[in-house]
């Protein structure tokens, strides 16, 4: 029986089960450390500043607290975290574009992409990689990001998103060519 005093021993699983039963802040602020460095992380990709990153994750282990209820355990909860955080990052990014109406940035997004392969993506220039990114819609960036930036296996990405192998790669394919096709109109 672990003691109280060795809550940094007790895994992500029992530390939620715990804070559901609880509300202890000070479990949850265990789980906080374990778990901050990736949600930054993934709030960078998504953020247009470290500020507004730190606040986005900030926002997260906020709702996090609240919805932990929610875990199930079905998945190790890293995993779950990962996605919970992905999936609000995704809202955040579409809210923000629906209220910006952004159309600073024109583009015509070409009948056909002659070129789809990873070779391509990979040879596009950083800066002007982001600002494409930042112009196709949240669930095609994601998606990128998890396998491009992340480097999880179509399995992982299948199991994290809830979809089959097929849809997948085909959604892969179709943000690959909407990516490169906006990439290629940018000036």
């Amino acid at each position: 029986m672990k003691s109280k005093d060795d809550i940094t021993l007790f895994s992500d699983n029992e530390l939620v089960e715990r804070i559901v039963k609880t509300n202890d802040t000070h479990l949850f602020a265990v789980l906080y450390d374990r778990h901050v460095a990736m949600v930054y992380n993934r709030c960078l990709s998504f953020a247009s500043s470290k500020e507004e990153a730190q606040d986005l994750a900030h926002d997260i282990f906020i709702k996090l607290f609240i919805k932990l209820r929610t875990f199930k355990g079905k998945s190790k909860f890293s995993t779950w975290l990962y996605s919970f955080t992905y999936n609000f990052c995704v809202n955040y990014v579409s809210r923000n574009n629906y209220k910006k109406n952004e159309k600073n940035f024109e583009y015509e997004i070409a009948d056909e992409v002659d070129d789809t392969s990873e070779e391509m993506l990979f040879e596009l220039k950083a800066d002007k990689l982001k600002k494409a990114l930042a112009l196709i819609d949240p669930n095609e960036k994601m998606i990128l990001l998890l396998k491009y930036q992340d480097d999880l296996s179509l399995k992982d990405i299948q199991q994290l998103l809830q979809i089959g192998e097929s849809a997948v790669k085909m959604r892969l394919k179709r943000a690959r060519e909407k990516v490169i096709s906006v990439y290629k109109n940018l000036k």
